[in-house]
């Protein structure tokens, strides 16, 4: 899982808010020493830079991501924030809960909904479909899309350990597709990565532009870090990369 990972020898702040935190001994892992890019963080090889694009939705993403997940050149969630400028990234800490998310969850404007599995019976009662999405759309409210964003045990204790979640409903992402990410291995090809995640939920409430955006994006970004990590150039752009040339223009 951090094969690739690239740490700051001291991260005394972090990287989703800025504010200070403990120092970190130094990381090192294989790859901690390639060329990447400062703008897509991927080996300059083949930057994703060039395939970069936007895309509007009615629905939005907030990430509540690991903070051992920031730091990881292959963490997708970055993914979702270049392609969906409003998308929020939120640090998780157990005991210390991020003021500006509390304040965003009390905004009457949003209506938030946890992404996470169905598989447990105590929290049955809050769990509710992709319909409620197009309620919320209904009266007025921007549905907002909370994606616990780290490995499937972190997810899991975010969701656990997290009583400002305590009250959301909760949504199951009931799909039949399977990962096509390559850079880490899941324990089923049924686990999704983050930003897989987001173009199903995106897709399933209607923001399809959205979703195939974000999808191509992925795409990209799949390839790419691939061929860098067989030290391979890539000749010629990918269909998905194509699609999104097309969209700068």
């Amino acid at each position: 899982m951090l094969d690739d990972t690239r740490h700051d020898a001291v991260i005394d702040h972090d990287p989703a808010t800025g504010h200070s935190r403990p120092p970190r001994r130094e990381f090192k892992a294989r790859g901690s020493f390639v060329a990447r890019c400062p703008g897509c963080h991927l080996p300059e090889l083949n930057c994703l830079c060039p395939y970069r694009v936007t895309a509007e939705s009615a629905a939005r993403v907030w990430l509540l991501t690991h903070p051992l997940e920031h730091h990881k050149p292959t963490n997708t969630g970055r993914l979702i924030r270049d392609v969906l400028p409003d998308t929020e990234v939120f640090t998780w800490y157990r005991t210390v809960p991020d003021e500006r998310l509390l304040a965003l969850l009390d905004d009457p404007r949003f209506s938030p909904f946890v992404i996470f599995p169905d598989d447990q019976p105590d929290y049955a009662d809050r769990v509710v479909g992709v319909d409620a999405v197009a309620g919320a759309k209904r009266e007025g409210r921007i549905p907002v899309f909370i994606i616990l964003d780290g490995t499937w045990r972190q997810a899991r204790r975010i969701f656990r350990k997290s009583p400002y979640l305590d009250d959301l409903p909760v949504l199951p992402l009931a799909t039949e597709r399977l990962t096509r990410y390559r850079l880490r291995k899941p324990a089923s090809a049924a686990h999704l990565c983050t930003a897989e995640v987001a173009a199903e939920l995106l897709r399933q409430s209607g923001d399809t532009a959205a979703a195939d955006t974000l999808d191509d994006y992925f795409d990209a970004f799949n390839d790419s870090y691939a061929a860098s990590r067989r030290f391979e150039k890539l000749e010629a752009p990918t269909a998905a990369m194509k699609r999104l040339v097309e969209c700068r223009r």
